[in-house]
């Protein structure tokens, strides 16, 4: 997806610079070429010596950039940097950002470039709620060419519970990825995009259920890759499984359980959704009846009666309108394409993705998928074993490819 590319990280002072080290081992281990370069403070908490050694490259720091060379250093940087990742970001740093301030090698380099940066604050609740640093904070996330990452809540190293934690190492690095694979670009900007994912639950009675080994990784892949691209996102999580996103305003998360609730969900957002994804594994049939205490061991049936849950996909096709887009995914063993097919049409789907579970490295549970993306008009491509991620912005791509045809159902 984006081995190769060249990723500068630049470290401030935090106690979350250590954080940064998994950021700068896990990139490189992504093929990533990884270059470091750490503020004044940063050199408080982690020694250059600890992030050379992990980038395998020199580590940069203010006495490098006041050194004399044939080529300013921060104009080298700045023209070599695909992507800058500042981390932890401080309030100092911030409030230079915004009113444009270079007083170091960092804040020049950031006037040097024009790649485009991400942003993960870290500070302590009470520095990260003051209103000033919020008003940076805002000022900043307007200017499209910074991407941002909120701090969550939890307890911080000052031994205050709040807001102000930096993401983790593997948010990042995702994050990080989706913008090296879009270039900063911002193509769904404005739009609303309806994604579910994970799997459905069908209780038997309150310990017991018909279910999939559906984890939320496909849907939350989508969720994230159309967030990065500036999409408004709701994901509609299925199942008991966590949505494997970092905290963004951009996003909604709706947890459900049963595929009733998922379409009652589902219904009430879908009327104003540009996009709507279905990659949940939503359940086909739950039990009959329901038992509201838990069955005892000698009192379950031999013979479980089911009865059919509501069909999403086919409801949403009947109310779809003329600009509306809407994907499907079929999950399939064997010859999964021809399948695919007749539900994209039957259901009323404008794309349908398919997806073998039959076949190792991929399917429920991996962090990698293969699929045939299809249209209908008869457009296909056929998208190679890849990251879930990746998987997503080729997803994504697709639906850019041809605009819906105005009055019609979808792509005839």
């Amino acid at each position: 997806m984006t081995e190769g590319k060249n990723v500068l990280i630049a470290i401030g002072g935090g106690i979350a610079a250590y954080k940064v080290c998994q950021l700068i081992s896990h990139s490189h281990q992504a093929g990533l070429s990884v270059r470091v370069m750490l503020t004044e403070a940063a050199q408080k908490f982690i020694t250059p010596l600890t992030v050379s050694t992990l980038s395998r490259h020199h580590a940069y720091t203010d006495s490098d950039f006041w050194n004399n060379s044939a080529r300013p250093l921060h104009i080298d940087l700045g023209e070599w940097a695909d992507l800058l990742i500042i981390a932890p970001l401080t309030a100092n740093t911030l409030g230079k950002l915004v009113y444009g301030l270079a007083d170091n090698l960092l804040t020049n380099t950031v006037l040097a470039s024009r790649c485009p940066v991400l942003l993960a604050p870290a500070m302590n609740t009470e520095m990260w709620e003051q209103s000033s640093v919020q008003r940076n904070w805002e000022m900043i996330s307007q200017d499209n060419r910074y991407h941002t990452i909120e701090p969550t809540g939890g307890l911080l190293a000052c031994d205050r519970a709040g807001k102000g934690r930096m993401a983790t190492p593997e948010q990042l690095l995702s994050t990080a990825q989706s913008l090296l694979y879009t270039k900063g670009k911002r193509d769904f900007l404005g739009k609303q995009l309806l994604v579910n994912g994970g799997g459905t639950q069908e209780y038997l009675d309150p310990v017991r259920f018909l279910g999939n080994p559906a984890t939320g990784k496909m849907g939350s892949a989508i969720a994230q890759a159309g967030i990065d691209r500036g999409a408004n996102v709701i994901l509609v999580q299925g199942g008991t499984t966590q949505a494997m996103i970092p905290f963004s305003p951009q996003l909604r998360l709706i947890s459900v359980v049963s595929a009733e609730e998922m379409l009652e969900a589902m219904l009430a957002s879908f009327p104003d959704a540009d996009y709507t994804i279905l990659a949940a594994a939503v359940a086909d049939v739950k039990p009959a009846p329901y038992s509201p205490e838990k069955l005892p061991k000698q009192k379950l049936p031999d013979r479980l009666s089911l009865v059919n849950v509501p069909d999403i996909a086919a409801t949403l096709g009947q109310q779809k309108r003329s600009q509306q887009i809407l994907v499907g995914f079929a999950a399939q063993t064997g010859d999964f394409v021809k399948p695919a097919k007749e539900k994209m049409l039957r259901k009323n789907l404008d794309y349908i993705v398919a997806n073998p579970i039959d076949r190792s490295e991929g399917g429920f549970g991996s962090d990698n998928n293969q699929a045939v993306i299809l249209r209908q008009d008869g457009w296909e491509t056929t998208i190679p074993l890849c990251r879930k991620l990746q998987l997503a912005h080729y997803i994504l791509d697709s639906l850019l490819l041809l605009p819906p045809t105005p009055n019609s159902g979808g792509f005839h």
